[in-house]
């Protein structure tokens, strides 16, 4: 499904409207933005060499050293937001190397929480900490646009009992040798050489990039980045032939904070593909003197003349071709270690199998395999977003367990394995156009199908925020912990993860311990209170999400936008003590219908196995939606259900395996999975 492009008369707020997409992924290696590193290191080496030996004069060395200062803040800025490489540790690197030269005593990971918190709060006066360099009086710019070490060092002082140990201490560490460095400089009678070299360079290089970082985009803009992210920034056009390679492309800043992650070098291609898009939500555009234009004046300015780029729909991802969950043997394609006791394998389906395998976030897949003659069968959340093409699980090690025991110690890549088309319940429907606000409770590898609902709805619901509170034991154990601090800088804005650890004792306090009852009262009653969320999404052990389901519902959260998934190994329940009498059973499986007699106290799923081995079904508890069917005619009672929600109870859906006939004859249906809804 797409969604098509709004009609230019169609009046439709804004903050309502689907981002459009910028067109390229994070690139392997940012080329140009490496070359800038390169490039400023070397006329940083060459211009202060130059000086040191009486080859060029400090007229020189001063403008040479500011632009590298400049120029080196557009590529540590890029590291921040992993727009240098799609893998994480180059960004850090790059983003270390380059941010030395910009402001020695803080710290790149210090910075980088400061920047992100910009994002999320843009024009905030509150909560923007860069509020202060585009909402500055005029009387006060000279006093603090040179200085903006004072102005962070009062937010990173706010802010320091939650920041990471080791992040406080590298910028403390950098603050010491920087002013012992400089008192050594004073005492040896060397200040003017490091002035002309460094400190009067980097004065003017920082003045310079909070007028174009911050000033020209964000001055005289009421809106926040919550509010209208088209409005919080904005984009300066014309003379793009010069101001575009002079200020690095920071005139398209709106195109940055829209795309974060989008490489400098490609705002202005991003821009030109989606201008209609941006005109449509009525994007805050200046020319490059300052006049403010609106959609209908950008035109005209244009002449007219020029075509406008296209609208780009925003992609729904499809779901599964298949009827119901059918097996089909599918190759490993890698297997890679997470933590010391967990390992994500991604499979590499067939081309002619790819529609079958298409997911929903939230959705499951069953394995299975035969260990030792055994048959074994295991559930396992997908743990990728439903917009890329790409399945792939992670299997937490348990002692004693034999599927996970063989996944950590025999699986590899091209071995191949039985696995079920996606199944499962978990997610919620997305739409484009919404502006939602969801909540993960989870904790350990319940992380796996939160992940594929956070990513997927922060992609379709460009308006929409998603707060993550995870639980741990330590930080190493965290599963996805790269991968969640990746997609947080990308969606800065809009993702807010809390990190809860139980045996981690120097942890921020009030996150420290597990995820429990007076833990979630605490947050509903400040930053999580139940009327600012519209769905709350539980995994994890049974004691925390009966727990979180019932402190939710005492305050008042109607069960309907509560999603509960248990992961499978609980044990079925046993039939209750009723007098259950012989039926006959009629179900339909992949188009054939078949009949079979069934005896008193039997589940549906056991009448269909004796006819049909390919009857879908996995944890046999009730816990995984495997086997699930429409009840047609008949009536049924099941044992337990954790799996089907009131929606779809009421729509007349059962789980077989646990389903008990209560008439004569009773028909279900396996391929409803998809026909009605």
């Amino acid at each position: 499904m797409t969604l098509a492009a709004l009609d230019d008369t169609e009046s439709v707020s804004a903050g309502r409207h689907a981002l459009p997409d910028p067109g390229a992924p994070v690139p392997k290696l940012a080329l140009p933005t490496v070359a800038l590193l390169v490039v400023g290191w070397a006329a940083f080496m060459a211009s202060t060499v130059g000086y040191l030996r009486g080859w060029v004069p400090a007229g020189v060395t001063i403008p040479v050293n500011a632009a590298v200062t400049f120029v080196m803040f557009t590529v540590s800025h890029d590291a921040i937001h992993y727009a240098v490489s799609s893998t994480r540790w180059i960004n850090r690197f790059v983003g270390r190397a380059a941010f030395v030269l910009v402001v020695p005593i803080i710290s790149f990971p210090t910075y980088a929480f400061i920047h992100i918190e910009h994002h999320r709060h843009a024009n905030d006066d509150e909560l923007d900490p860069d509020a202060w360099a585009s909402h500055s009086r005029w009387w006060q710019i000279p006093l603090r646009w040179p200085f903006p070490e004072l102005s962070y060092g009062r937010f990173i002082l706010r802010a320091l009992r939650s920041r990471p140990k080791t992040e406080a201490a590298e910028t403390l560490g950098m603050l010491i040798v920087g002013l012992a460095g400089l008192a050594t400089v004073i005492a040896t009678g060397h200040f003017w050489t490091l002035a002309v070299v460094f400190l009067v360079p980097q004065r003017i290089g920082l003045i310079v990039l909070v007028w174009w970082f911050d000033w020209l985009p964000h001055h005289g803009l009421a809106d926040t980045q919550r509010s209208n992210r088209y409005g919080a920034t904005r984009a300066r056009v014309g003379m793009e032939w010069l101001y575009t390679p002079l200020m690095l492309s920071q005139n398209y800043h709106l195109v940055h904070h829209l795309h974060p992650s989008v490489p400098f070098y490609r705002y202005r291609k991003t821009w030109h593909r989606n201008e209609a898009a941006y005109l449509e939500r009525d994007a805050a555009i200046s020319t490059v003197f300052g006049q403010h234009l609106n959609a209908g004046e950008y035109r005209e300015w244009k002449r007219l003349n020029r075509r406008l780029g296209r609208v780009v729909p925003v992609h729904m991802p499809p779901r599964s071709s298949a009827p119901h969950a059918v097996l089909h043997r599918i190759p490993v394609a890698s297997v890679d270690p997470i933590t010391e006791d967990s390992t994500l394998v991604t499979f590499a389906v067939p081309e002619a199998l790819r529609a079958e395998f298409r997911f929903e976030p939230g959705q499951h897949i069953t394995v299975r395999t035969d260990l030792g003659g055994e048959g074994v069968r295991r559930n396992y959340s997908i743990c990728a977003p439903a917009t890329r093409a790409q399945l792939r699980i992670a299997v937490k090690h348990i002692p004693g367990g034999a599927f996970s025991g063989f996944v950590a110690t025999q699986l590899k890549a091209g071995d191949v394995l039985e696995l079920m088309t996606p199944t499962g319940r978990f997610g919620t429907a997305l739409d484009p156009l919404a502006q939602r606000h969801y909540v993960g409770l989870v904790a350990g590898s319940g992380i796996t199908p939160v992940l594929s609902i956070l990513e997927t709805a922060l992609q379709i619901e460009t308006e929409s925020r998603f707060t993550l509170i995870y639980g741990n034991r330590t930080k190493e154990s965290t599963m996805f912990r790269q991968d969640l601090a990746r997609l947080e800088s990308r969606y800065a804005d809009r993702l807010e993860i809390k990190h809860v650890l139980s045996d981690e004792p120097l942890h921020t306090p009030e996150l420290r311990g597990r995820i429990d009852a007076d833990k979630l009262q605490g947050w509903l009653t400040t930053s999580l209170r139940p009327d600012t969320v519209d769905e709350w999404f539980i995994c994890g052990p049974l004691d925390m999400s009966s727990a979180a389901r019932a402190t939710l519902t005492a305050h008042g959260v109607g069960e309907e936008r509560i999603h509960l998934e248990l992961f499978t190994g609980y044990p079925a329940a046993s039939a209750p003590n009723r007098d259950y009498a012989d039926a006959t059973v009629t179900f339909t499986l992949s188009g054939q219908q078949a009949t079979v007699d069934l005896a008193a106290g039997d589940s549906i799923l056991e009448a269909a196995l004796q006819l049909r081995g390919d009857a879908p079904y996995s944890c046999m508890g009730g816990a995984c939606g495997t086997c699930r069917a429409k009840l047609t005619r008949g009536t049924v009672e099941m044992d337990q259900n954790f799996a089907l929600g009131p929606a779809e109870l009421d729509a007349g859906y059962v789980l077989t395996c646990q389903a008990h006939p209560t008439s004569p004859t009773v028909s279900v249906d396996y391929d409803a999975f998809l026909t009605d809804e």
